[in-house]
């Protein structure tokens, strides 16, 4: 992986050096401290240009996923009244190809066994691993000029990328750590947020060939829509606490436009 990798300054591949532990304590502290860490220069200029014309070899099989959504991605909440200020409705419109599209580069730091276990190590988790579902396992997400990724929170309790290629402007990445917990939804607060009164709310401009982690389950995000001519690619790794996790056909056909 030395291609792909800087294991010079990410040594993924020696998980008993000092080195390793050092990193993993200090993606611990950032997650603690601010519910994300990223990592500058994680791939390898080369590694970085190859996944980017693999993606562009592909992109013209890229599904166009435009639809309008709350930020639960859900039609209703039983708790709540339709017209509550958390179930306010947004657009959200990227191309994206699948794991069954990609492959080079991206599918096999995906699949290398020292990437999730670096993951793990991060999250404090006894071990992570791939999706067995051939669509959602590995994504690619581009955006044009004036298409966004709107609030939502996660599925997953972590959320893995790599930022393949920033535009010109835009497409910068917020998110509100922690503005809900497992036990309290806190619907309110959702809807100050979403009417811009909420001043945790943080903005990062990633840069690419980063790798970057941060808690989506809980913590409300979106990116910024794109401005300028060119687009903002990003990879997403889905990894998850136990094995043989698959979307359903219905989920699949609602992200893909098709079931696998």
């Amino acid at each position: 992986m030395h291609d792909i990798i800087d294991l010079d300054a990410y040594p993924l591949d020696q998980p008993e050096s000092q080195a390793y532990q050092a990193l993993v304590a200090r993606c611990r502290r950032a997650l603690d401290r601010d519910g994300m860490f990223d990592l500058a220069g994680f791939l390898r200029p080369k590694a970085l240009a190859a996944a980017l014309a693999e993606v562009a070899a592909q992109q013209d099989q890229a599904f166009t996923h435009a639809r309008d959504h709350n930020i639960y991605f859900r039609k209703e909440i039983p708790d709540l009244a339709p017209d509550h200020p958390a179930l306010i409705p947004f657009r959200t419109v990227n191309h994206t190809l699948c794991a069954d599209q990609i492959g080079g580069t991206l599918q096999r730091l995906y699949e290398w066994p020292a990437f999730a276990a670096f993951l793990a190590a991060c999250m404090e988790k006894p071990a992570l691993y791939t999706m067995d579902d051939p669509l959602a396992r590995l994504n690619v997400m581009t955006y044009h000029k004036g298409e966004a990724l709107n609030w939502h929170f996660d599925r997953s309790e972590f959320t893995t990328t790599i930022l393949l290629q920033a535009p010109d402007q835009g497409g910068l990445f917020e998110y509100r750590t922690d503005l809900r917990s497992d036990t309290d939804p806190n619907y309110n607060g959702v809807a100050q947020m979403l009417a811009g009164k909420d001043p945790e709310v943080q903005r990062v401009k990633l840069v690419a060939g980063g790798l970057n982690v941060f808690r989506g389950r809980n913590t409300a995000h979106r990116v910024t829509p794109v401005q300028g001519d060119t687009a903002r690619r990003i990879a997403v790794f889905s990894f998850y606490d136990r094995p043989g996790v698959r979307m359903t056909a219905e989920e699949q056909k609602g992200f893909y436009g098709r079931a696998a």
